[in-house]
């Protein structure tokens, strides 16, 4: 079955789409090829909004118009950036004790990841991870014919080395 145009007066087929309001893509009439060029000459998404909906629509259009985060919401991002601005590698406060002030500050979690594999709060990354490596060995279920209980405490050691590599790993 054919669809007449909805222009007025118009018998030729409607085979074009043309919305019958800007912020409902839903809602349609069918055009012919004559009547849609018409329409799209007139149409004009922008028509009832002030200069600063247009800026901001513009914007929003980047991101999909899906709201974000500003960049600096992440409190990682600061701990990160206050690490490698104190970082001293010209040597030049060798002695005055300052790198070990500048020493990341762990968090419970941290601190719980930490104790889960047996090692100090001050333990470097590289040891971390020959201890995990050590841990898997260990724990895995193929050393320990399957055993459920060596399986969570594998998984245990895997989710804190997981939270460590997050936060110490990547400095």
């Amino acid at each position: 079955m054919k669809t007449i145009c909805d222009w007025d007066n118009c018998d030729q087929i409607g085979a074009y789409k043309a919305p019958y309001e800007k912020d409902n893509s839903r809602k349609y009439r069918l055009l012919c090829l004559e009547h849609i060029k018409i329409f799209n000459q007139k149409w004009n998404y922008f028509a009832d909004m002030s200069n600063e909906e247009i800026e901001y629509f513009v914007k929003s259009d980047l991101t999909w118009h899906k709201q974000t985060k500003s960049f600096g919401s992440s409190e990682n991002f600061f701990n990160i950036l206050w690490s490698n601005a104190l970082e001293d590698k010209l040597h030049i406060f060798k002695g005055s004790g300052f790198n070990e002030y500048k020493k990341t500050q762990l968090n419970k979690t941290d601190k719980d990841a930490l104790d889960i594999m047996d090692l100090k709060y001050d333990t470097k990354w590289e040891e971390i991870q020959k201890k995990f490596k050590i841990l898997v060995k260990k724990y895995h279920p193929d050393k320990n014919q399957g055993s459920k209980k060596f399986e969570n405490i594998l998984k245990k050691i895997t989710l804190a080395y997981s939270q460590l590599k997050m936060t110490i790993g990547k400095k």
